[in-house]
């Protein structure tokens, strides 16, 4: 008989279970934290060591990361263990951020296609609060660069594609401190804030309208924008 006997799931097997569900569908993205132990513990009606036991077979998988009085990290499922070598090349090679907004040309023009296909209004509802939190920051003329980057992982999370959304997350985490200097050097006058907001407000318009090709050309447009002013960025540091 090909048949096994069944074994019944240890209840921390099932814990984590649930988790990894929950990070697969994009419920907690890289590099954010779970709800801690004893609120866990609460929520699935278990006790704590079972809820430890769990958060260890996942941190053995991979997919979390527990830290002495900072939590448990979500990981991303393309960083490598030894954290993120990508944001390390960027600091001491600044150019390579220009290979790396070659690769978002690429990438992030048919994350928007799909984006634009696959939306749910609970997608489109967050990426509308990106648009009108850039807006607002025009009228103050304040930098809108966390709200950039927001927008930008809000699209990725709107494929529904996991993957996308771990990847575009690793390279945001990597580009962080080379964007904010870009901002800082480079988006100086109101029309340079207006015009980023047109080209995000574009995008989203596209994605609203569930226009695929219009969005794929908007983002496309939009970091070819990117592309250029960060390579006088780079230009100018050298």
């Amino acid at each position: 008989m090909p048949f096994q006997p069944v074994k019944p799931k240890k209840v921390s097997e099932q814990i984590a279970d649930q988790i990894r569900a929950s990070i697969l569908s994009g419920e907690f993205i890289p590099g954010s934290k779970l709800p801690p132990e004893r609120e866990l513990a609460e929520l699935f009606g278990v006790s704590r060591p079972s809820v430890r036991e769990a958060l260890n077979i996942l941190a053995t998988g991979g997919m979390v990361s527990s830290y002495q009085g900072g939590g448990t990290v979500v990981l991303s499922l393309v960083e490598t263990g030894g954290g993120n070598p990508l944001s390390e090349l960027i600091r001491s090679q600044r150019e390579r951020a220009l290979d790396v907004i070659e690769v978002r040309k690429g990438l992030e023009s048919w994350t928007a296609f799909h984006a634009a296909q696959r939306a749910l209004p609970e997608d489109i509802r967050r990426i509308e609060e990106t648009i009108r939190a850039m807006e607002h920051n025009l009228e103050e003329m304040h930098s809108s660069v966390d709200i950039d980057a927001t927008f930008h992982l809000l699209i990725a999370r709107a494929t529904h594609n996991i993957v996308w959304l771990h990847l575009m997350q690793t390279i945001f985490d990597a580009m962080k401190e080379f964007q904010q200097s870009v901002w800082q050097a480079v988006y100086l006058t109101k029309e340079d804030h207006q015009q980023l907001f047109i080209h995000h407000r574009t995008i989203f318009e596209a994605i609203r309208n569930h226009d695929a090709e219009a969005a794929r050309r908007a983002m496309l447009d939009h970091l070819t924008f990117a592309e250029q002013r960060s390579t006088v960025f780079v230009t100018e540091q050298h």
